[in-house]
């Protein structure tokens, strides 16, 4: 076996998303990494570009730099965008040289067989702050093999963003609080005013995300608790035929070519009447556009005809290769930053939650009462978040079957060539049926 099948990748797709400038760009590193070890103690972490600046900010120069100096050791953070975190990670488990921490932003299952068991670290943090909560912990823990293949710090909700001021002149005030009412509203502010709505419909996160809360929402999913694929159902066909409707009646074609930051722009410039998304972008409103920070505002997860459920929207995940160079400082370094999680809560400015609630205590009264959030009130919306918010595998685990199908957009392009009207609502749930079994039969 290859050492990119070991990985859960065959060589031809991994060198189609890699390449060989990414492989020789590890190789460098590994001969940086040569010479700082003869200098002394070293931690190498790679992590993506965080939508709030603060928050690189705040861990390169602040807690890494304390950090290294505590411990007598030369820390290094590379950030890379985030759609080449997964390319790089194949990169490095293929090279097996590279960081001894790396952060994904969702569930990296398929790299078990490549990571250490990070049960110690959940262990130690758990002695002073308690369990993690059942995301973190189905986000990063394979129930087969007993194995903790990832660490995970904290999440990201994924609430609606809606414009108020084009909700409230077609009757919605307060924003839609179903899916039934997002159609509607959607479509009488296209009809009457222009404004298309977004959720995407592409190969990227944000609409990996939007089109599980949808299928989730309408009674459908990916597997059952057991890990057996049951997407092909009556309730999945439903959701496709929503997603099809909505996109017809108040959604533009550029959908189906977006990147994780157009329905961010699109929200910002004015454009679009509603977006599925963190709130860096209501960040980024009250920082450069203050008067359109005003207008867009928060709902939770959107109810559906089961249940009222979302995906997080980022789903930290550290990982320490088992190629690391520094394992053991890899480990404390994650046990310590917990310890100042509620530092980095306030650096994210509320957009990393805790997966160690207890780190966090006056999250509440922090959220709800925000000086530079217009109303003061906006983030109270996200104090119940767990209530709405699970993971990629629900109602099961993050498995790497489950990681396979979401880093292979599965279901977005399910959604998608039903929306196009490319296969009929049965047809898709069929397509993905056969798409899925297959990935699942990989991983038994």
């Amino acid at each position: 076996m290859s050492k990119t099948k070991a990985a859960g990748l065959s060589r031809r797709t991994f060198l189609k998303v890699t390449g060989a400038g990414v492989l020789a760009a590890a190789a460098g590193e590994g001969l940086l990494a040569g010479a700082a070890r003869a200098q002394g103690k070293t931690l190498k972490i790679m992590q993506w570009s965080h939508f709030v600046p603060a928050y690189d900010t705040w861990f390169d120069g602040v807690f890494c730099k304390q950090w290294g100096q505590k411990h007598d050791t030369h820390v290094t953070v590379d950030h890379i965008a985030i759609g080449e975190v997964n390319a790089r990670a194949a990169a490095e488990a293929s090279a097996r040289r590279g960081h001894d921490l790396f952060m994904f932003l969702s569930p990296p299952a398929a790299y078990e067989k490549l990571v250490i068991d990070h049960r110690e670290v959940y262990e130690q943090v758990a002695k002073k702050h308690g369990k993690p909560i059942d995301l973190g912990h189905k986000s990063t823990y394979n129930p087969k093999t007993k194995k903790y293949f990832a660490f995970s710090d904290s999440y990201v909700p994924d609430p609606g963003n809606y414009r108020k001021d084009l909700w409230s002149q077609v009757g919605f005030p307060n924003g839609p609080d179903t899916f039934d009412d997002l159609r509607k509203g959607a479509k009488a502010i296209k009809d009457k005013l222009g404004n298309p709505c977004g959720l995407g419909l592409s190969q990227e996160l944000d609409t990996n995300m939007a089109m599980r809360a949808v299928l989730w929402s309408f009674g459908g999913s990916v597997q059952d608790e057991h890990g057996r694929v049951v997407i092909r159902s009556p309730q999945t066909v439903e959701a496709l035929k929503f997603v099809r409707a909505l996109y017809r009646e108040s959604e533009t074609p550029e959908v189906f070519t977006w990147d994780p930051s157009s329905n961010n722009r699109g929200i910002l410039a004015g454009r679009l009447s509603y977006v599925q998304n963190a709130i860096s972008v209501t960040r980024t409103a009250e920082k450069e556009n203050p008067e359109m920070s005003r207008q867009i505002q928060l709902v939770p997860a959107l109810r559906g005809p089961v249940r009222r459920i979302a995906s997080e929207h980022v789903m930290d995940c550290y990982v320490i290769w088992k190629f690391a160079e520094n394992e053991e400082g890899a480990k404390q370094f994650l046990v310590d930053y917990i310890d100042a999680f509620r530092e980095a809560f306030r650096a994210s400015e509320f957009y990393n939650f805790p997966c160690f609630p207890s780190t966090v205590p006056d999250l509440k009264p922090l959220i709800s009462n925000d000086p530079t959030a217009s109303p003061p009130d906006k983030y109270k919306v996200l104090e119940n978040v767990l209530a709405w918010a699970t993971n990629i595998g629900y109602p099961g685990y993050a498995s790497a079957a489950i990681d396979e199908a979401f880093n292979t957009f599965v279901i977005p392009t399910m959604f998608a060539k039903v929306a196009r009207g490319d296969l009929s609502p049965e047809d898709g749930a069929r397509a993905a049926e056969q798409e899925l079994k297959r990935i699942f039969a990989k991983w038994e």
